[in-house]
C-alpha cells in the first residue's frame, strides 16, 4: 500500500501538464510539422478507450450466489478502476464447448470519451503500464492499420485503485485505444507522443 502511495505522488508531480492540455500544446504543433497538416482539425486524436474483460475461468466453476459475488467484485473493480460504471456482456448464441448459454454474462465493458478518457489514460502511461510484471515496453506491431493500439493487462492489480489485500480474484483485460488516424503511421506516432512507450 505504501508503495502505491509513492508511485501515486509521483504520478501527481509529473503530470504538471495533463494529456488533454498536452494534446494542444504539443502533439498538435508536432503532428502538423511531421505529416503537414494544413488544419489543426485533421491532426488525429485519441477518440475512445474501450475496456474489456472476460469472466472465462473464473465463473465456469462458480454457480448461484458465488457467481453473482465474483461478476458483482468485477464489475466493482473495473468501476473504480476506468471511473466509469461497466455493463456486462451478454453471449450471443450458446456454445457447448465453452459452457456457454445464449443470453448468460460472459464479460464487462466500459467505453471512455473525453474527460474520463484522459484522465484514465494518465494513469494507464505513468503508473499501470510501468508496473505490469516485466514490462518491456509495447510492441508497435499492437498498433493496427487504422492506428488503433490494443494491449493486454494480464493482472488488474497493476492499476494503483484497486488494494490487492482486498481481492478474492485477479482478472486480467483487454484495453483497446481508438483515434481518428487514417493510417498507422501517423497513429503510431500520435500514441508516442502522448507518452505511450513503444518498442519498435
Amino acid at each position: 500500500m505504501r508503495q502505491r502511495n509513492i508511485a501515486q505522488k509521483k504520478y501527481n508531480k509529473m503530470s504538471i501538464i495533463h494529456l488533454k492540455e498536452k494534446h494542444k500544446k504539443e502533439i498538435i504543433p508536432a503532428m502538423m510539422k511531421e505529416f503537414g497538416y494544413k488544419n489543426s482539425m485533421a491532426v488525429p486524436k485519441i477518440e475512445k478507450v474501450t475496456i474489456n474483460t472476460s469472466f472465462g475461468r473464473l465463473s465456469v466453476d462458480q454457480k448461484g450466489k458465488e457467481k453473482e459475488k465474483m461478476v458483482e467484485d468485477i464489475l466493482k473493480d473495473m468501476g473504480s478502476i476506468s471511473g466509469q460504471r461497466a455493463v456486462q456482456t451478454k453471449a450471443k448464441k450458446s456454445i457447448a464447448s465453452f459452457k456457454t448459454r445464449e443470453g448468460v454474462p460472459i464479460g464487462a465493458c466500459v467505453t471512455l470519451r473525453r474527460q474520463k478518457m484522459y484522465d484514465f489514460l494518465e494513469r494507464l502511461i505513468h503508473i499501470s503500464i510501468p508496473r505490469t510484471r516485466d514490462f518491456r515496453g509495447i510492441k508497435a506491431s499492437s498498433v493496427d492499420e487504422r492506428g488503433n493500439l490494443t494491449i493486454g493487462v494480464k493482472e488488474h492489480i497493476c492499476f494503483p485503485e484497486i488494494s490487492p489485500e482486498k481481492l478474492k480474484s485477479i482478472f486480467g483485460l483487454e484495453i483497446t485505444m481508438t483515434t481518428t488516424a487514417k493510417t498507422r503511421k501517423e497513429g503510431l506516432r500520435l500514441l508516442e507522443l502522448s507518452g505511450f512507450p513503444i518498442k519498435h
